[in-house]
């Protein structure tokens, strides 16, 4: 049994919906964890009195956190971030398939899959949800390396038939085929989720994504993910390949591709018929902030698609240009200034937890630091460098500490990690 002391991150409900006081921070807190679960949270005094032979770690002023949960990732990419001057279509050409060619070679997935998860590791991540490639060896890499390290993880195999290099291209057939093995192989084991995985319209003849809708409709448990409205240029291109739809998302629901279930990365330029469907089904929207500056995309309207719909954050490596979910939280306060609406510390510290644990459907599981809940913990230090912490001195309060760090720490912020009940060695 262990029991972590220092100022906690509580949260109670949805701050956009509920208001502010849906996320507080305890001081002089404790949290207890046995065998992986979250046995108990409160004064710290008291804790320690009715468990005196518990591990004591104490994190003095730190903010014990839940581990930051990250919606939406490529970690195939992980070797190509920050690549330089691209948009969507040429980002992908210029950079991810030719790189995510590679994963073919079971050796190459591997080395990349444990190169990602110490980044996200070391950045206080504990749980991504990640496309994969087309190539089921990249699916087994990342389960593998996610279930050798106890952590809780998903992903898909990739799936594109059309408009992409002839050895990343699969058929309607495999694209069922492959995933159903994967999906049997790895849902449901050990901390492990599958996730069906159509890269986004135009990679997919409206064929593979029937086959793709098919499996999901016997298989409802599972996740689904993939793009939608990132960038206007791409819009115009999903419009000349389906001229028939009445919008981006139509190609999505007329193959059996949209529901509760659902996972909707990027939705900048959605239309109202779009939001009005995305809210009638209880589908998730991802964002991701770092990656719609880096290449361009636009700005998403927090305020008016949060009174809609389930939304989670997301990094989006590698078109998103960091590792951190601290940045990425930084990413969105700055879209949010520039839509004229600035995100309180309270609601991006939530959509980096439990918001984006709620858009996987896991809230029942990870994204709060609270009794039952699985022992996926970040401690942050919001005094990690001299910057920081001459800022902190002249906070008037806890909220104002954890900005700072949210807009100028990276991973030396990261005191520590914590997976499952066990402490991370970094």
């Amino acid at each position: 049994m262990a029991l972590l002391l220092g100022r906690i991150l509580e949260i109670s409900g949805d701050p956009f919906q509920d208001g502010l006081d849906a996320v507080t921070i305890r001081t002089d807190g404790a949290v207890r964890i046995v065998d992986g679960l979250i046995a108990d949270t409160g004064d710290a005094a008291a804790l320690r009195a009715a468990h005196p032979n518990d591990d004591i770690t104490d994190y003095g002023n730190d903010l014990i956190c839940p581990g930051f949960v990250d919606a939406h990732v490529h970690f195939p990419q992980t070797a190509i971030i920050a690549s330089w001057g691209k948009r969507l279509i040429d980002w992908l050409n210029s950079y991810t398939f030719p790189e995510e060619m590679r994963f073919g070679d079971p050796d190459y997935a591997a080395m990349i899959a444990a190169r990602y998860f110490d980044l996200t590791l070391a950045n206080g991540t504990t749980t991504v949800c990640s496309f994969g490639t087309v190539h089921p060896t990249s699916v087994d890499a990342f389960f593998t390396e996610a279930q050798t390290r106890g952590l809780r993880a998903l992903t898909g195999k990739t799936c594109m038939d059309r408009n992409a290099p002839e050895g990343l291209r699969d058929t309607a057939k495999s694209a069922y085929d492959d995933s159903k093995a994967l999906l049997d192989r790895w849902h449901g084991v050990d901390r492990l989720s599958y996730v069906i995985t159509p890269r986004f319209s135009p990679t997919s003849t409206p064929e593979q994504m029937r086959a793709l809708g098919g499996l999901w409709a016997e298989r409802p448990d599972c996740l689904m993910q993939t793009h939608l409205s990132e960038q206007t240029d791409e819009i115009a291109w999903v419009k000349s390949l389906f001229p028939e739809a009445r919008d981006y998302l139509d190609t999505y629901e007329q193959t059996g591709l949209l529901g509760e279930n659902g996972l909707y990365g990027h939705a900048i330029h959605l239309e109202p018929r779009e939001i009005d469907r995305l809210s009638e089904v209880n589908a998730a929207l991802i964002h991701c902030p770092t990656s719609n500056t880096f290449i361009g995309s636009g700005l998403f309207d927090m305020d008016g698609l949060t009174s809609r719909v389930r939304v989670g954050l997301a990094t989006d490596t590698g078109g998103g240009s960091s590792f951190s979910m601290l940045r990425t939280m930084a990413a969105a306060y700055e879209i949010g200034q520039l839509r004229g609406r600035p995100l309180h510390p309270a609601e991006l510290m939530w959509l980096a937890t439990a918001g984006s644990a709620r858009a996987l459907k896991l809230d029942n599981k990870i994204g709060r630091v609270a009794k039952g809940y699985e022992a996926d913990l970040c401690v942050l230090n919001l005094s990690s460098t001299e910057a920081i912490a001459q800022r902190a001195d002249r906070a008037s309060d806890a909220w104002e500490e954890v900005f700072a760090s949210i807009m100028m720490a990276d991973d030396r912020a990261v005191r520590d990690v914590w997976v499952n009940g066990n402490r991370v060695q970094r």
